[in-house]
């Protein structure tokens, strides 16, 4: 008996796949974006997916290596976040300040705190509060 190979195929053909040169443009401005918020590197490595301290300070020097399509994702909805506070705060500063202060929507918690429980889903549901208040794009 023979079998053929099964093509994957996207769950989601009408999002386009992140290229790698995409991808190590995200990983520099995800670095950014980080040091912005004024994260620690143990945040910065928790949103990131448990990251491994050794990759971390790497891309921290600009050394990017392989990026897989969980860490694509994760940087993709942060870049989201990002974009969703610029719109929302045109002053860039109050934005970076907005993810560590208290929000009566997450519980008392900050967005930060919402994010750092460490599931992609977490930054999922926040990049969508973010487009809700700002009334959908």
């Amino acid at each position: 008996m023979q079998f053929e190979t099964i093509q994957p195929i996207s769950a989601r053909p009408d999002l386009p796949v992140i290229t790698d040169e995409e991808a190590a443009a995200l990983a520099r401005a995800t670095v950014n974006l980080f040091r912005a918020w004024q994260l620690t590197d143990a945040e910065a490595r928790t949103l990131l997916g448990d990251m491994a301290q050794r990759t971390w300070a790497r891309w921290k020097t600009g050394d990017i290596g392989r990026i897989d399509r969980d860490l694509r994702a994760r940087m993709a909805i942060l870049m989201g976040i990002h974009k969703a506070l610029r719109y929302l705060f045109t002053e860039p500063a109050r934005g970076y300040a907005w993810i560590r202060k208290p929000n009566e929507a997450f519980g008392g918690q900050s967005a930060l705190g919402v994010m750092m429980r460490g599931e992609i889903t977490d930054l999922i549901d926040l990049r969508s509060y973010l487009d809700a208040e700002r009334g959908g794009w």
